[in-house]
C-alpha cells in the first residue's frame, strides 16, 4: 500500500478509535495518574485484553495490579508508563494487538514495545520484566501475529526480559483462539483466562517480593 494512503487509512482509524473509547481510555487513565500501585506489586500491563481479566480472583495468591486500558497502542502505553512503574516487583506487558488493527507496522510497534522495556529498566531497576505475545487472531491474521510475535521475542532477548509464548496454551484451528476461549475471535472468555493464568502462575511464583 502506498504510503500517503497508509496514512490515510491510520488517521482515519485513530480517529474512530478516538471517537469510540477515547472518553472510557482518558478517564481510566486519570484513576491511574492518582493511584498508585502498592509496592512490590506485579503490574499487568496492556489493553482490553488485560483490564478485561478479573485478576485479583484468579490470582490470590498474589498482589496483582491491573493497569490495562481497553484500545490502546504501544505509543499509548508508553505515553502512560510513568504512571506504572512505581516499585513493582515485576511487570508483565501484553499488546500490539490494537496495532495491527489500526495499520501500524511490525517495526513501528516494535520500537514502542522496546521503548516501554527500556523506560520500566529506568524507573524500576532490577524488576523483572516479561513480554508476552500477542494472542491468536484467526486465519486472517495468522501470519501477521506471528511475524510480531517473532520481531517483539527479539526484542526481549536483545533487551535481557523474558519473552512468554502464549500460543501454545491458546491456539485453536489455523491461528484462531479456541472456540471455548472466545465470543469475538479477540476477547477471553472465563475458560481463555484461565488457560492464561495457568502459563503465567508459574513464572509469577518466581517473583521475588522482599
Amino acid at each position: 500500500m502506498p504510503k500517503k494512503r497508509q496514512s490515510l487509512r491510520l488517521r482515519a482509524a485513530l480517529y474512530v478509535t478516538e471517537k469510540k473509547l477515547g472518553k472510557a481510555q482518558r478517564s481510566r487513565r486519570s484513576q491511574f495518574e492518582i493511584l498508585t500501585p502498592p509496592p512490590r506489586s506485579i503490574v499487568l500491563l496492556g489493553d482490553s485484553i488485560t483490564e478485561g481479566g478479573m485478576w485479583d480472583e484468579w490470582l490470590p495468591e498474589y498482589h496483582v495490579v491491573n493497569r490495562g486500558i481497553g484500545g490502546e497502542t504501544a505509543a499509548q502505553v508508553l505515553e502512560r508508563i510513568d504512571s506504572v512503574a512505581y516499585d513493582p516487583a515485576a511487570v508483565f506487558l501484553l499488546i500490539g494487538t490494537n496495532d495491527l488493527t489500526l495499520g501500524y507496522s511490525i517495526e513501528s510497534i516494535t520500537e514502542n514495545v522496546e521503548k516501554i522495556i527500556e523506560r520500566v529498566k529506568e524507573l524500576a531497576p532490577g524488576a523483572p520484566i516479561h513480554v508476552q505475545s500477542v494472542m491468536p487472531r484467526g486465519p486472517r491474521w495468522r501470519q501477521t501475529v506471528l511475524r510480531l510475535n517473532a520481531a517483539v521475542s527479539q526484542v526481549a532477548r536483545r533487551t535481557g526480559v523474558q519473552y512468554i509464548d502464549l500460543w501454545p496454551a491458546l491456539e485453536g484451528v489455523d491461528g484462531a483462539l479456541k472456540r471455548n476461549y472466545t465470543m469475538d475471535d479477540l476477547h477471553l472468555t472465563g475458560a481463555g483466562y484461565r488457560a492464561w493464568v495457568e502459563v503465567l502462575r508459574p513464572i509469577m511464583a518466581t517473583v521475588r517480593r522482599a
